[in-house]
């Protein structure tokens, strides 16, 4: 399991250079962060992860399979998208098919580079984004709205009600400039939140701001980014800042000391895939669990939250189906006591059943019969 993000925004604001930066500086790390073009710009890469190294060179396996992530380039958006302005459209459509949008923001001045609205204003341009998702949000749902609650009125549906019950706060959000997650109904409504997801509205999708400054403020931010951050910050999401110039410029290092000493040089710690990953992660509530054996390290993508059955059946349907128990040692455990033999010695290992939630970093082992 992984997960897909549409890179979005403006055009002339650094997405596809952003996205070629990305790819690129996974494909150099060819032995362990593959990457592989599924069709034009959509890259998949691996998710680097530094327990998965750890746990390698413990192992020492026949092969290692990390966790992948999934980027789309998507059609640069400009005013009007949501009347098929532009590329308007196929960037509505694209939208769709994404779990989550990456917003990337211009938070740099260049002469040379022109900008679409002629000045450089992040937050005028995620509102025009914002405002154009919006649109067509509340375009498709008032064509739906008054038959669905006509067919509730008159037919009895029962789904028909929960669904006119979900549509109609988020009409009233979308008239009042608010995105629809911000009148989602509660996930513990279970019924409701089946309604909610079926809607397929662009602005129920999470968002990351991404930052796109200048190579002297990547290590800070500037006002520019500044600004974007209290944005995410009143919207309860999150604002990344990375340059992709200076993505560029890492992707053509092969060394691996030659990038960290690079990154060293401009007070960075780490890429803008890394920065990215782990908002990313946060943003869908993503965590990570392990299998480990002497063929194969594999780090497997799961929904916080998740029992042992279900993140079982991530790997194959047969292993949720057929559930037994989860062997199961947290990852700490794994390295302090040198595996898993080590683990049992010690007794660190746990049985797991039905009900165990699955914690990030579990090393796992499955037991089931079909």
């Amino acid at each position: 399991m992984g997960f897909n993000c549409g890179i979005v925004g403006l055009p002339n604001v650094g997405k596809s250079t952003l996205f070629n930066a990305l790819t690129q500086t996974i494909a150099a790390q060819a032995a362990n962060f593959p990457f592989c073009t599924i069709e034009p710009n959509t890259g998949r890469v691996a998710v680097p992860d530094k327990r998965l190294a750890q746990l390698t060179e413990l192992v020492k396996p026949r092969m290692v399979t990390p966790t992948q992530l999934e980027f789309v380039d998507i059609a640069g958006l400009v005013k009007g998208a949501s009347k098929g302005e532009g590329l308007g459209n196929q960037f509505l459509a694209n939208i769709r098919e994404v779990d989550a949008i990456i917003h990337v923001l211009r938070c740099f001045e260049n002469e040379n580079i022109t900008h679409v609205e002629g000045s450089v204003d992040p937050l005028r341009d995620a509102e025009i984004v914002d405002t154009e998702l919006m649109i067509a949000d509340l375009e498709s749902l008032e064509k739906r709205f008054e038959q669905t609650k006509k067919k509730a009125q008159t037919g009895g549906d029962k789904e028909s009600k929960i669904r006119a019950q979900v549509m109609e706060p988020i009409i009233g959000a979308l008239r009042a400039g608010k995105p629809a997650r911000t009148a989602a109904p509660s996930k513990d409504d279970k019924e409701a939140w089946k309604q909610y997801e079926m809607l397929q509205l662009l602005t129920s999708k999470p968002v990351l701001y991404v930052c796109n400054v200048d190579e002297e403020s990547a290590a800070t931010g500037n006002a520019f980014s500044q600004k974007v951050a209290e944005k995410a910050k009143a919207e309860g999401t999150e604002a990344v800042v990375i340059s992709a110039e200076i993505e560029a410029e890492v992707a053509q290092l092969e060394n691996e000391d030659e990038k960290k000493e690079f990154l060293e040089s401009l007070g960075l710690e780490e890429t803008g895939l890394a920065k990215i990953i782990r908002a990313g992660y946060k943003l869908l509530g993503l965590q990570t669990y392990f299998t480990c054996g002497p063929k194969e390290v594999r780090a497997w993508t799961f929904l916080k939250g998740s029992k042992a059955p279900q993140c079982a059946g991530i790997i194959h349907s047969d292993f949720e189906r057929g559930f037994i128990r989860a062997e199961t040692i947290s990852f700490d455990d794994f390295i302090k006591f040198g595996g898993e033999q080590g683990c049992k010695e010690a007794g660190k290992v746990r049985s797991e059943g039905k009900e165990y939630v699955v914690q990030d970093g579990d090393v796992l082992e499955f037991l089931f019969n079909v």
